[in-house]
């Protein structure tokens, strides 16, 4: 199913319709006016020259992997490493070998991701700028040949806005999780953990159940100037189809910094609360579904919310004090 398509898209109509339905959202020519994408259209060559009046010159991390992976990141066969290489090289050396790549006719894959413009590309945002985010989000930006990046999801909004070149992403519904085949959490290719399965040649064979969530997945096709929403932990499988290819994303989320990370929670429920025996397992079961997921309304209901202490409304006092508690009892073991 294709993601649904809009066009004219305003900060208003953006902030009121899109972001409250949860669901992606293509946003046809909505930076197509950015200087940085006309000199995309025009080429590879314009788009490297633009970006080298911004740059700092600060190094930035290269992936490069060998002709033979054909452009997709990936662990090797036994997952003891990666099919690339990272390393440290400045920027207008990455410009330079994207373009030197384009005359050569099996090129490694590079690719340099999650950019921070501000940092690398000082002036950049004055002339290529996304109302609909807050002026403090971050652009970042995404450069690379014909690649892969294998299906993951952040947790974050996402607003994609393609520079130069095409792309085409597959994303998957949150609830797809249990069909997703999770690769290792602590070992990932750039921080979020990945889908094992390729979406573009499923071995539904290994992965069955992955078939349930490509009945359910949505692509869009983009082209410079478009941009795609993604929704908080959606899954997204993303090609870059074009020999040259630049992109600025913007993450973002509505939940305080002080709140901490859902995502290091689970890690430590894994190590903690998952290899209990089955009756300790659900005694835990029982009692996150009353105090967490419930989202503490009946649980609570009983005490002031002076009484209720740390289990009130949350403010960064209260998250200093849990944080030091947490600290302390993973420093002693328990």
């Amino acid at each position: 199913m294709k993601v649904t398509e809009w066009q004219d898209v305003t900060v208003e109509r953006f902030r009121q319709e899109i972001l409250p339905a949860g669901k992606p959202a293509l946003l046809r020519g909505l930076v197509g006016h950015w200087p940085a994408v006309q000199a995309g259209r025009t080429s590879p060559a314009a788009a490297v020259d633009y970006l080298r009046k911004f740059s700092t010159g600060a190094n930035v991390k290269l992936m490069t992997g060998d002709p033979s992976i054909d452009g997709r990141f990936f662990y090797n066969a036994d997952l003891t490493g990666m099919n690339f290489e990272t390393t440290a090289v400045p920027f207008d050396r990455v410009l330079g070998q994207l373009l030197e790549c384009l005359h050569v006719p099996a090129p490694p894959a590079l690719y340099a991701g999650a950019i921070p413009i501000p940092e690398q590309l000082a002036g950049f945002s004055r002339d290529n700028s996304l109302p609909l985010v807050e002026a403090k989000v971050e652009a970042k930006i995404w450069l690379s040949n014909r690649v892969t990046v294998q299906t993951h999801f952040d947790l974050s909004y996402n607003v994609a806005c393609v520079v130069a070149g095409h792309r085409r992403f597959t994303l998957f519904p949150p609830e797809q999780l249990e069909n997703m085949y999770i690769g290792p959490l602590e070992f990932t290719l750039a921080g979020p953990p990945i889908s094992m399965v390729r979406p573009e040649s499923p071995d539904l064979a290994r992965y069955p159940r992955f078939a349930a969530a490509l009945a359910v997945s949505q692509y869009a096709e983009l082209e410079p100037g478009d941009a795609l929403f993604i929704p908080y932990m959606w899954w997204h499988h993303v090609e870059s189809r074009d020999p040259f290819n630049v992109l600025v994303n913007y993450w973002w989320d509505d939940m305080p910094a002080w709140q901490g990370s859902p995502f290091w929670a689970l890690m430590h429920c894994i190590l903690a609360v998952r290899n209990l025996s089955p009756e300790r397992r659900e005694i835990w079961r029982r009692t996150f579904e009353h105090l967490v997921f419930s989202g503490g309304d009946e649980a609570l209901a009983h005490l002031t919310e002076r009484q209720r202490g740390l289990q009130g409304k949350p403010d960064p006092q209260k998250a200093d004090v849990i944080r030091n508690a947490v600290a302390q009892m993973l420093m002693r073991g328990r």
